[in-house]
């Protein structure tokens, strides 16, 4: 199994990063603020106006460390790896299930099933751990209607019902995600879910961390040799990583969601730790970002039983164990892909 390792942001503007000895160094007008060895990286994911030396940047290339650079608001920009180490014949398997409509589907079918399983487990938390706090009724209501849509779900064939019903699975819990907000302010109201741009703080902080999560997913399906680009749920577009996407609708609910729940209701994130521009996007501040990304990186370590295999393992293992069953359904070595739905 795949040793959890950490991942390095890189959030100050004006950052330079180069290697020494065996490490990435990083500094801040001259000052060196962050030596890490580079055996304890995976990746390495620069926000804003971050400068790299092409000599660490060879060297991750080489060793395999991911280096991603994105906006200084979370939009990915542009990703360097080394060279593809997909097997061809895995790959060849995965564009042939993705060209198949029934089989397509069938996958298309499981990661909507997890997402949406995932997404009634984190109603039905709130529901039971703060039932003096939240409207009771609505959330058990949207419950239903979620088990209604997997119900639905079980023998659908055609991709495009499959994504209309997750359509309707997703404005039923986002109808009553903002119940699961304890907080009284109300610049934390939540209504409906909006992106590109995100017009809440809510809705910013969960972009926020959907874009955390697709860049991990993302390296994982890399790592296990599937293309990320080639999905079943979501259809192909130039530069989207389709299947990325697919695997994600699993841990929306689990990670970024239940995160950004905590993140608000313990009062880590704060109203005044955003801005909204002129165009009314709602932004994160830098020091908040960097609490985030803390809170994310603990996530990560943190460990639970893996429902399917039964072996313990780190939260942030837990796409890969989903990229090497998906790769191993692929092969033809199980008879279906198993979603990860918490219990």
């Amino acid at each position: 199994m795949k040793k959890h390792l950490n991942t390095l942001f890189v959030t100050t503007p004006g950052s330079y990063l180069f290697k020494e000895g065996e490490s990435a160094v990083i500094k801040v007008e001259e000052k060196e603020k962050v030596r890490v060895p580079l055996h304890m990286l995976d990746g390495i994911i620069c926000f804003g106006q971050i400068s790299c030396s092409p000599f660490l940047l060879g060297h991750c290339a080489k060793i395999g460390v991911t280096v991603t650079f994105l906006t200084e608001y979370g939009r990915f920009l542009w990703q360097m790896r080394g060279p593809t180490t997909g097997n061809i014949l895995l790959r060849r398997a995965q564009y042939r299930l993705a060209d198949d409509p029934l089989q397509s589907a069938q996958l298309a079918r499981s990661f909507v099933i997890g997402k949406i399983g995932n997404s009634r487990v984190t109603l039905a938390r709130a529901t039971r751990d703060h039932s003096e706090k939240v409207d009771t009724s609505r959330l058990k209501e949207a419950q239903h209607i979620l088990a209604r849509c997997v119900t639905r779900l079980r023998d659908e064939t055609d991709p495009d019902r499959i994504r209309g019903i997750e359509g309707e699975a997703a404005k039923a819990y986002f109808e009553v995600f903002g119940e699961c907000l304890t907080t009284k302010d109300p610049l934390f109201s939540f209504t409906v879910r909006s992106r590109r741009p995100p017009l809440d703080r809510v809705n910013c902080l969960l972009s926020f961390l959907y874009t955390l999560l697709t860049h991990d997913i993302r390296s994982a399906l890399e790592s296990c040799g599937l293309d990320p680009a080639a999905g079943f749920l979501h259809v192909d577009r130039p530069g989207r990583p389709s299947l990325a996407l697919d695997m994600l609708e699993e841990f929306r609910s689990y990670i970024a969601d239940r995160l950004a729940l905590s993140l608000i209701n313990r009062g880590q994130i704060q109203a005044n730790d955003f801005t909204v521009s002129d165009s009314g996007a709602v932004l994160l501040k830098d020091e908040a970002r960097k609490t985030v990304l803390t809170a994310y990186q603990k996530r990560k370590q943190e460990e639970i039983e893996h429902p399917f295999v039964k072996e313990k393992m780190a939260i942030g293992l837990l796409w890969h164990m989903q990229a090497m069953l998906l790769a191993r359904y692929i092969r033809g070595d199980i008879e279906a892909y198993p979603p990860f739905v918490w219990r």
